[in-house]
């Protein structure tokens, strides 16, 4: 049996899965600092803040991993696709630090990359396939 290889998926997952890793501690370690808050935000804004970082990841990464698998096992080229992956990732760790120093503008780009690179996966993706069924 041939096993598929999806190298520059498979990298960006173990680079978003350590992101991940590292944004849960945080939420850890602020609940714990608040007394050992298990749920909701005990109203803290900063608590609140990396929630929503970590929830952020967990809400967009999977789509667009499996966006970018399905275009690697396509065929799609491999400077778009890590060109993708580069500019995905520097997106979400500006999101990230974009929720702790409470800047808007430093996550800017994080959100305007996400969706390019969501529209332009997406219009890829439709004309591929509808290519191959026309």
């Amino acid at each position: 049996m041939n096993a598929m290889s999806l190298p520059i998926t498979a990298s960006l997952t173990g680079a978003l899965l350590i992101l991940l890793v590292l944004l849960s501690a945080m939420v850890t370690e602020r609940r714990a600092r608040l007394g050992g808050v298990q749920f909701g935000d005990a109203d803290d804004t900063t608590l609140r803040a990396r929630i929503r970082a970590h929830a952020n990841l967990v809400e967009i990464a999977p789509i667009v991993l499996i966006a970018m698998a399905l275009m690697e096992i396509s065929g799609a080229s491999q400077i778009l696709l890590l060109c993708f992956a580069g500019v995905f990732l520097l997106g979400r760790l500006l999101h990230a630090l974009r929720m702790y120093v409470g800047n808007p503008f430093v996550g800017l780009f994080s959100i305007i990359s996400q969706h390019v690179i969501c529209l332009w996966s997406g219009v890829w993706l439709l004309h591929y396939y509808a290519s191959l069924v026309i």
